[in-house]
């Protein structure tokens, strides 16, 4: 059937809406500058749209749209792309946050999760039936990029990544089909997802293998940084049980109320810890930290892991450089290149974020999930805040040089801490057969590479 003359003549906004359930937000509107802002400063799309979906088939409406009209689209779950990737310039943003449905089998431990629901959202739910899935260490993130990047936070050690605890997924094609991936349905799809990244579709939802945790024992401690505290902090990280993660950020201490003020610009460890357990066990895993030195703060306790996501200001947009690396140890050689490095710099904020990995993240096999740096021991985060756009430059030559310091031989990286740093940096993430075998499944389920707005996977050819 050809289109009437009356529908050629609507602009793509207009076809849009009347295409669509959700919500079109298109420039002129009033809440457009609102709706088009992402998480990190310094990233300023202009789409031609933004449109509010509120259910599969509303995804696949802008899907298929996008595709046949030549549009860039850009898929935002929780908009948190250090890349910029939840935003066009020009093109549709497909924007899931309304689509936030939970079903929990608390019987089974299972839930079906729609992809805009966030982090927090979906723990509250879930942590009221003493259930869980161990996400990363941001409450706002929302379950379709974490999920699809791998997923490493509080509870990596003792229960995986996040991908580790996915049964499930529906997923929308390019060719604005809803298929389902699991381990028997689409089994190279849902392999490919499991870290790929969103280079394969648009995932709806998610059913994930629920987890016990009706104890938990974590917060915040902030140590004085030395060579001996930052290595010593690493070691009995390692050699904690796997129910301890930690994230040790070695960093210039921001000003906090519970600081004294002449900490206030010192470089210190300001470290989130999470024991997986009672309090009495934990209480014995969190001594070798306590014993490291004096704490400036310690409000490590007994609490809810919900504790561990705190309420953060949606109108608050840093804006930052990084780089994301594996080592193989921090010793005390290491930690102090690491302290030098902070306390030469004069950014307003610089970090090396220190992540303990092994325990239940390494017993996966390697080649189990596109996910393939299981074997990895620590991964670190260097990242500097810069002052416009003319400081920043500075500051991405301070992490690069730093980040090569600390080079240790693992040429791999995390997708999901990887920014806008070339092809290079996106192979990093998926070394040899990965790879290949990434880019055999983009070219059966997106041949011309609709999805490219991400740290892309180009189709084999």
């Amino acid at each position: 059937m050809q289109p009437s003359s009356e529908t050629r003549n609507e602009s793509p906004v207009q076809q849009l809406r009347a295409g669509q359930k959700g919500r079109v937000i298109a420039p002129g509107d009033a809440d457009y500058d609102k709706a088009r802002a992402v998480t990190y400063g310094g990233i300023d799309g202009h789409p031609a749209a933004i449109v509010r979906v509120i259910d599969a088939a509303d995804v696949a409406s802008v899907v298929t749209f996008a595709r046949d009209n030549g549009f860039e689209l850009a898929i935002r779950s929780g908009g948190h792309s250090a890349a910029g990737h939840s935003t066009t310039e020009g093109g549709i943003v497909l924007d899931l946050k309304d689509m936030k449905a939970i079903d929990i089998d608390v019987p089974n431990r299972r839930a079906w999760a729609e992809t805009g629901i966030t982090a927090a959202e979906f723990t509250s739910e879930v942590l009221d039936h003493g259930l869980v899935v161990g996400f990363g260490d941001a409450g706002t993130v929302a379950l379709g990029g974490i999920t699809t990047g791998g997923g490493v936070g509080y509870l990596a050690r003792k229960y995986g990544l996040t991908i580790d605890s996915l049964l499930a997924a529906e997923i929308v094609t390019a060719d604005g089909q809803l298929v389902r991936a699991d381990a028997n349905t689409n089994p190279d799809l849902f392999w490919a997802i499991r870290g790929g990244g969103g280079n394969f579709g648009v995932a709806t939802r998610f059913q994930f293998q629920l987890r016990e945790l009706t104890e938990f024992v974590g917060g915040l401690m902030v140590l004085p940084a030395t060579a001996e505290t930052i290595a010593g902090f690493v070691a009995a990280a390692e050699a904690a049980p796997e129910e301890l993660s930690t994230i040790a950020n070695v960093m210039n201490a921001p000003p906090m109320p519970f600081l004294p003020s002449g900490v206030v610009g010192q470089v210190v460890i300001l470290a989130m810890i999470a024991y997986a357990g009672g309090a009495e066990a934990g209480a014995r895993a969190i001594a070798p930290f306590r014993a490291l030195a004096t704490p400036l703060a310690d409000m490590v306790k007994p609490s809810s892991y919900l504790e561990m996501f705190p309420p953060e200001d949606p109108d608050y947009h840093p804006t930052a450089v990084s780089r994301n690396l594996l080592v193989d140890h921090v010793d005390l050689d290491v930690a102090q290149v690491i302290l030098d490095r902070l306390t030469a710099c004069d950014a307003s904020l610089r970090v090396a974020q220190l992540r303990v990995l092994g325990g239940a993240v390494a017993r996966v096999p390697t080649d189990a999930t596109a996910y393939a740096h299981r074997a990895s021991k620590i991964m670190v985060n260097v990242a500097a805040f810069y002052d416009g756009p003319d400081d920043r430059p500075v500051r991405d030559a301070w992490v690069t040089e730093f980040a090569d310091v600390l080079d240790q031989g693992d040429a791999g990286a995390y997708v999901n801490f990887v920014g806008d740093e070339g092809e290079a940096r996106v192979r990093a993430a998926y070394p040899g057969a990965t790879w290949e075998r990434l880019t055999r499944i983009k070219a059966r389920f997106d041949p011309t590479n609709l999805f490219r707005r991400n740290q892309n996977i180009p189709p084999a050819a």
